[in-house]
């Protein structure tokens, strides 16, 4: 989706210390200082709605969902299915069947590539997908073109961390069965012309996947008006717990899908010698599902919900806008991305200084970020560095707290120079 959340007027105004309270961890210290958070690209952390809505559930109806005549167990699916709509609302899925809960983006994309990839792509042909992708949107689609004797191709990203367009129209072909993207890059930040995207690969009857992990917690998301095929993302980078996250797909697709993995509630009547299976999304989630996950997810988005995600949106511009001005006056600073259209993520490095001791530096002083090849070995070799530091905002995120992390990045500049 094309960021149509942009700051129109100077009267816009958001408080993030309205939200702060709700964070039990912001309150710790680390190695005696305050806890200052800039690693919410990895997960962000948790509000006590979440958290207590997973205790609640762990406290008053644990039981298994589906099939169950005592209460508990009618409570529990209840709230496990009524978790699938409010996941569905958040993004505009047209049906709450559309919603199949995953342990993540990662088996999310798994998903696709073994029940609709083993079935719609053979040999000789192609999957596009840009050189800008976390190995999660890579690596299944590597192991099922080995598997089926397709190709892999890749958009070009360029100098300021784009796709280079013209070059994916080039792509583009007969032999073309899946387009797989990053909605959003987790090296760069870019927000990727998504609708372009499948526009253009629909006109050629090519189904489109969105690898949206960073994407949905940072952005009003409808996938209606995406009008993409599959959409992946997770409940960890938006508020919710780990182990927990949703595959969107069309409802034909779905029903054309092959079964991800065998087992309980999958099914739907079953012989010594074969099966038949379940309705969607049911079809997919083999097993006991992540009962509290999907409960704790469903608070999150609410949570997102009552923040807005438009208001979210403009904060986050407006925290990224100020973090890239105060770092580009720091001599020796490099960062990597320059799109128009970006998130509130920014890789960097910082003259000679490893970015593993420039983290071990800023953890010192009580400040989190990520340093390494953030599952994106490919974007490295192609920048020819080893990797970056990557310093992430979310809403909870104050001016403060980045000024903070700036003059910790000064004092490290000098620190290393010795």
């Amino acid at each position: 989706m094309e960021m149509t959340a942009r700051r129109t007027e100077e009267k816009f105004q958001f408080n993030p210390h309205q939200y702060r309270g709700d964070f039990p961890i912001l309150g710790e210290k680390v190695h005696g200082k305050q806890l200052i958070y800039l690693d919410n690209a990895a997960t962000t952390q948790k509000p006590i709605q979440v958290i207590d809505a997973i205790s609640d559930y762990y406290r008053h109806y644990n039981a298994n969902v589906h099939r169950a005549i005592h209460k508990l167990g009618e409570t529990a699916t209840e709230a496990f299915e009524n978790s699938r709509k409010t996941i569905a609302r958040f993004i505009s899925a047209p049906s709450e069947k559309q919603v199949i809960f995953t342990r993540g983006t990662t088996e999310a994309i798994n998903l696709v590539a073994s029940g609709w990839g083993r079935k719609f792509i053979g040999a000789g042909d192609e999957i596009i997908l840009s050189e800008m992708e976390h190995h999660s949107n890579l690596i299944p689609w590597q192991l099922l073109a080995k598997e089926v004797g397709a190709k892999l191709k890749f958009i070009p990203f360029k100098e300021d961390g784009t796709i280079d367009f013209p070059v994916y129209e080039t792509l583009l072909s007969s032999h073309t069965k899946l387009v797989t993207i990053t909605h959003m890059s987790n090296v760069f930040g870019t927000i990727n012309p998504v609708i372009r995207i499948v526009q253009m690969a629909h006109d050629r009857g090519i189904p489109v996947l969105f690898d949206a992990a960073q994407s949905v917690p940072h952005l009003p998301v409808n996938v209606e008006h995406l009008n993409c095929d599959f959409f992946a993302f997770s409940g960890h980078k938006m508020l919710g717990p780990t182990g927990i996250g949703i595959l969107y797909a069309k409802s034909q697709i779905l029903e054309n899908m092959n079964p991800y993995q065998g087992g309980g509630e999958m099914i739907s009547s079953v012989w010594f010698e074969e099966a038949t299976w379940n309705e969607i999304p049911h079809k997919f989630e083999a097993g006991t599902p992540n009962i509290a996950g999907a409960i704790g997810m469903a608070k999150a988005v609410e949570y997102l919900e009552n923040v807005g995600m438009v208001n979210l949106t403009l904060y986050e511009q407006e925290l990224t806008t100020h973090g890239l001005e105060k770092m580009a006056e720091i001599p020796g600073m490099k960062i990597y991305g320059a799109a128009p259209e970006r998130g509130g993520i920014i890789s960097f490095n910082l003259g000679d200084i490893h970015p593993h001791d420039l983290s071990h530096f800023l953890d010192q002083q009580g400040i989190a970020v990520r340093a390494g090849h953030h599952c994106a070995q490919p974007v490295m070799r192609k920048l020819n560095i080893a990797a970056t530091t990557r310093v992430s905002f979310y809403f909870y995120n104050t001016k403060e707290e980045i000024d903070s992390f700036v003059d910790q990045l000064k004092k490290a500049k000098e620190f290393f120079a010795y």
